[in-house]
């Protein structure tokens, strides 16, 4: 069963914008293969409410989705061994 969720993705600042949409476009990947992603939003880079690993900064980018619970199981996987994700989180909304 499809439901709707949303992530925020952290990546690290000093990452550069190649590597950081290869990253975006895997996690994307991932989506689209049992779900499908209905909106992308690009924060840029924002500011931490504390340091994290001495940054003060991170890139932030919102993923809107529908999709079945192993395509989140495996983004959460993939997020977590990507190097420039500094951090991640996926919240299912109501429907």
């Amino acid at each position: 069963m499809m439901r709707k969720y949303e992530a925020i993705v952290m990546f690290y600042p000093d990452v550069e914008e190649e590597k950081r949409q290869k990253a975006l476009d895997r996690l994307k990947a991932i989506l689209d293969q049992d779900g499908k992603v209905t909106n992308v939003d690009e924060w840029g880079t924002r500011k931490l409410a504390y340091l994290i690993e001495y940054y003060e900064d991170a890139y932030y980018v919102l993923l809107d989705f529908e999709a079945e619970t192993k395509a989140i199981k495996e983004f959460d996987r993939v997020a977590k061994i990507l190097d420039p994700v500094m951090r991640h989180m996926v919240v299912r909304l109501e429907d």
